[in-house]
């Protein structure tokens, strides 16, 4: 198959991250995955994966971890999403420490060998998909039964797997983990995942499957932490939290220490912004700590190289100088509120302008308050994404603020570019779509 006609079958398939809304429960069918990876011969059961939940974090402790084994010497297979310009981006394989000198999506899955896998494998899900007693395959079931396939010819020593959405029903949770994370949960796609921490923490915590395995959770909200405990509990699996077993120490001039479970480590520098990526961090070397067990040895420096090269593309990132232009896919309160924070203390700028969008079934009202009281002038804007909100309806969310009203992201980037100065800040944010065709 031409790659063209690749892209265009994929995208046949229902795509949940393009439709506002659906039911979560009646929709994603862990039956529907498991039984069509059985169809193929289970590639994902030749996998040493590591499986990472949340709500906020999970890109960047991904990797944060696949960084530090890429540092170590190994090689990685990362799956994460959304993407952010490619949708090859989803699928990567960080070879040793070629990563560091070939940039940020390196290792990402060529247009050839996608090309080639899809065109294996169509028979075998257009065959499934005609007979499955569970319905049809969705976009992102596809794409993640394609990276099982991919890592398995690929045979990486690791496999970092980031969840989709929730984590209970995510097609990711079909593997035997050597080790799982949950990062900081907060209030997010409340229509699906319910409206309490307790019921979103009960959907992410569905990932602790495995009795003797290995679970790392950031420090919780008292009721999403309770849930946690439980399910770590009932399935048998030893958890650490970071906050009591595994410590963390911001130092000066941005340096971490983590006190965790093996050792402890001194002067990290990690290469992501923010006093919320120290918690990811912590995560992530309590993750690299239980991996000891599969024989993966891993030493200070290059947990402390690993982290200090780590980047992640739309999580407070700097895309130019003058002016300065930040982009973060912040889309929640609780992000929204880690990126004012760590504008407001790593940067200095004479005004900020906020090029704005965002996706329906987001805390809108939460999110645009934290950045109403950063902005001094809004550039209002939408993704081409189906989900995302008029920018004429966010208006009455800045109403005391000077704002622009733009149709597409292109007008939103010119507009906001011909309005600041070289001292101004441009900070993008609210979805990782309008981020991502930002930065594009």
């Amino acid at each position: 198959m031409r790659y063209p006609e690749v892209v265009s079958y994929l995208d046949s398939f229902v795509n949940y991250e393009k439709i506002p809304a659906y039911h979560y429960n009646e929709s994603l069918n862990l039956d529907r995955v498991k039984n069509f990876l059985g169809a193929i011969g289970n590639p994902q059961d030749a996998l040493k994966c590591i499986h990472v939940a949340g709500s906020k974090g999970k890109g960047s402790t991904c990797a944060f971890i696949a960084h530090i084994l890429s540092r170590a010497g190994y090689r990685v297979g990362l799956y994460t999403s959304p993407h952010l310009i490619d949708f090859r981006e989803r699928i990567r394989i960080l070879d040793g420490k070629k990563i560091f000198r070939q940039g940020v999506f390196a290792g990402m899955i060529s247009r050839r060998d996608l090309s080639r896998l899809v065109e294996e494998f169509r028979p075998a899900i257009d065959g499934y998909n005609r007979k499955s007693p569970f319905g049809p395959l969705t976009y992102f079931e596809v794409y993640t039964c394609l990276a099982y396939l991919y890592f398995k010819k690929r045979q990486p020593d690791l496999v970092v797997l980031e969840t989709g959405l929730g984590g209970r029903l995510d097609a990711t949770n079909v593997v035997r983990p050597v080790a799982c994370a949950i990062t900081p949960i907060s209030y997010e796609h409340t229509d699906k995942l319910g409206t309490t921490l307790g019921k979103i923490a009960f959907e992410k915590a569905g990932i602790i499957t495995e009795a003797g395995s290995s679970v790392i959770s950031a420090p919780q909200p008292r009721e999403a932490g309770v849930v946690i405990r439980r399910k770590a509990r009932a399935a048998g699996a030893r958890l650490y939290e970071v906050g009591k077993q595994i410590k963390f120490y911001p130092g000066p001039k941005g340096t971490l220490t983590v006190k965790g479970l093996s050792g402890k480590y001194s002067d990290l520098r990690p290469g992501l912004s923010g006093a919320h990526q120290f918690i990811n961090a912590a995560v992530a070397i309590g993750v690299i700590e239980q991996l000891k067990d599969p024989g993966v040895k891993v030493s200070l420096s290059q947990i402390r190289s690993g982290l200090a090269h780590t980047r992640w593309p739309g999580r407070a990132e700097v895309l130019s100088r003058n002016p300065l232009i930040i982009l973060d896919g912040a889309q929640n309160l609780a992000s929204a509120r880690a990126i004012k924070e760590t504008v407001e203390k790593n940067f200095h700028y004479r005004k900020l302008i906020l090029v704005f969008g965002i996706s329906q079934d987001k805390d809108i009202q939460g999110v645009t308050r934290v950045f109403t009281d950063l902005a001094d002038l809004v550039v209002l804007t939408r993704s081409a994404n189906p989900r995302a909100v008029p920018p004429d309806k966010l208006t009455i969310f800045f109403r005391n603020k000077d704002t622009r009203v733009t149709r597409n992201v292109d007008q939103a980037r010119k507009l906001a570019l011909g309005l600041a100065g070289k001292q101004d800040l441009i900070l993008v944010t609210g979805s990782l779509f309008v981020v991502g065709e930002f930065k594009r």
